[in-house]
């Protein structure tokens, strides 16, 4: 297991490092501006308002979104990063494309709290109202490929954040099946 994980470690850093000196000028901004977006999941709870004003799908799609979201961010930030702490990638002074850089934050890099939040967010909306799933998962998948390409992230932090929102969404709607069945 450990020579798996040092060949996934080194694989996850080559892709990395393929992406720091990639030139794409065309992206560069819109990245930048959808990783600092998305902060606090910003993007999310805003669609979350949106669909809340809504009565009956909507409404439920909002609450099991949010529920999800915030069960996916304790989970990343508080239980894996807190595990794993996985130190964040090293951006050189000497950086080729610092432009597209956002703030490196303080905390461990596995699992991208962000990917979690955005994803989970995602799947749960998109499970209750259909015709949200996949601009809500582009959308998702759009913030995890950002936070790739501004330097705060692995690839494999964003796929493991993935996954977490996943389960994540997968647990909030079992949960809300099982109350609805009670209730019923």
């Amino acid at each position: 297991m450990t020579r798996l994980s040092t060949d996934l470690d080194a694989l996850d850093r080559a892709v990395y490092q393929v992406v720091t000196v990639t030139p794409t000028p065309a992206l560069d901004v819109g990245m930048r501006r959808l990783s600092a977006a998305a902060n606090h999941s910003k993007i999310s709870l805003t669609v979350a308002g949106l669909l809340a004003v809504r009565p009956g799908r909507p409404r439920r799609a909002a609450v099991q979104g949010v529920a999800s979201l915030a069960l996916a961010s304790f989970t990343a930030n508080l239980v894996g990063k807190q595990l794993v702490s996985r130190p964040r990638p090293l951006r050189p002074a000497d950086a080729p494309f610092p432009g597209r850089h956002v703030p490196m934050p303080g905390s461990a890099s596995f699992p991208s709290g962000h990917t979690a939040a955005a994803v989970a967010f995602a799947s749960a909306v998109g499970g209750e109202l259909p015709s949200t799933a996949l601009p809500l998962s582009l959308l998702a998948t759009a913030v995890g490929c950002s936070r790739v390409h501004t330097g705060v992230h692995y690839p494999g932090d964003v796929l493991a954040g993935a996954l977490l929102g996943i389960a994540a969404a997968a647990t909030v709607r079992a949960a809300t099946r099982a109350v609805r069945r009670r209730l019923a």
